[in-house]
């Protein structure tokens, strides 16, 4: 392994100065929380203590396996959406820590939520509350479902949204089994998660413009419906519509990396000409140039699935390294197919050391997934591990002036 990185010392993004209350826990307001943290935030994570079943704290804490001599509060995916952070714990139901949340609300710009809005309510954390202590906040609330709607309230986490939103019918569409199945990535709380850290930053603009907070909701259905039918409302675009649901080219069974003679290819020839070049290599030419099914862009998409199929038979007749050597030198978009462990070692990803080791005071070394995005002049860093439980309790209430017993 690398050298283990040190951590910057003090926060030199875009938003450097700006703080955070972060009441969201497990992925989707947690992974948003983060990139406004890399980009200079200061956030401060409020965490409950448990209820004496289980460690308390965010529920990620405990998700996924441990080495044998690492605190078990330190979770994988804990790890990867909870740097630069810091943790407090509060447990807001006693009167003292509602009275230091106060105060920290009085000392933050963004109130981030994802608990559900009748407990935000409960909790005396409504908007109308917030903004009594903080006229000018910025109010986040990440919501499973938008509030004018017949699921407002309701829980949500991903595997339900992707059911809700279609995602699960992608799948089915491309490989003729009718079964509705996940997508197997997190994929409705990622998506969830940039919404979010995109509208804090957006409002926040609207802030420095007009001296105004607001009331932010993002609800995961609509967002990652949206997302979704960028490419799949597709024909329904019209109306009356005119044919199916689904990308033709997206949803096509042979659109896949495409095996070689020793491992895998991604491949998309796209011009005219790219796909002149790719056929030529693989010894089709003439017979491809003369095909009226690909004549040109719009009758190829019309034989999508015919192009792949002869895109794969070709694809066999050459080896991985073959066709990179042969491709690239053309511009035909062409990369290696990754597995997951692979992916660490990939020349580019190693080039520009996305995966950086890092030595916890407690945990020992592990690894982060740096900023990916690069600002010129305002840089994205990593000043924080991601935090013990409550680490930072006793700092952050002395910051404000009030007793660690809160």
């Amino acid at each position: 392994m690398a050298e283990t990185r040190n951590l910057a010392k003090e926060a030199t993004g875009p938003l450097k100065g700006i703080r955070v209350l972060d009441l969201t826990s497990v992925v989707n307001g947690a992974y948003a929380t983060q990139i406004l943290a890399d980009q200079g935030a200061e956030v401060i994570k409020i965490e409950d203590p448990g209820s004496g079943r289980g460690g308390g704290g965010d529920i990620m804490r405990w998700a996924g396996h441990v080495p044998d001599t690492a605190p078990r509060d330190m979770g994988p995916i804990f790890l990867t959406i909870n740097r630069n952070k810091r943790s407090v714990v509060l447990d807001l139901k006693d009167e003292k820590a509602k009275r230091a949340l106060r105060r920290l609300i009085k000392s933050c710009d963004v109130f981030a939520a994802s608990v559900r809005y009748d407990g935000l309510k409960r909790l005396g954390l409504a908007y109308e509350d917030v903004a009594a202590i903080r006229p000018d906040i910025v109010y986040v609330h990440a919501a499973g479902y938008g509030s004018e709607g017949p699921y407002a309230g309701e829980p949500a986490y991903d595997d339900l949204i992707q059911s809700a939103s279609g995602m699960a019918d992608i799948l089915p569409r491309t490989d003729g089994d009718p079964t509705p199945r996940l997508v197997p990535t997190l994929a409705a709380d990622k998506v969830s998660g940039l919404f979010m850290a995109q509208a804090v930053t957006a409002a926040l603009l609207h802030r420095a413009r007009t001296g105004e907070g607001q009331f932010v909701e993002v609800p995961m259905l609509e967002c990652v419906t949206s997302f979704l039918m960028v490419e799949h409302l597709y024909d329904h675009v019209f109306e009356p519509p005119i044919g199916q649901y689904g990308y033709v080219r997206v949803i096509n069974p042979n659109r896949k990396p495409f095996p070689t003679k020793d491992g895998y290819i991604g491949l998309l020839p796209y011009t005219d000409k790219q796909w002149d070049q790719f056929f030529e290599a693989a010894g089709y030419g003439d017979a491809v140039k003369n095909d009226p099914r690909f004549a040109d862009y719009v009758t190829r998409a019309k034989h999508i699935h015919e192009l792949y199929a002869l895109v794969e038979k070709a694809a066999a007749t050459k080896t991985t390294q073959e066709w990179l050597d042969i491709l690239k030198p053309l511009s035909i978009p062409v990369v290696k197919t990754n597995r997951l462990e692979d992916v660490e070692a990939d020349p580019h990803i190693a080039a520009v050391g996305l995966f950086e080791p890092y030595e916890h005071p407690d945990l020992g070394t592990y690894k982060l997934i740096r900023p990916p995005v690069k600002f010129a002049k305002t840089p994205s860093n990593i000043r924080r591990h991601p935090p013990r439980l409550g680490e930072h309790t006793a700092e952050v209430l002395a910051e404000i002036g009030e007793a660690e017993e809160a």
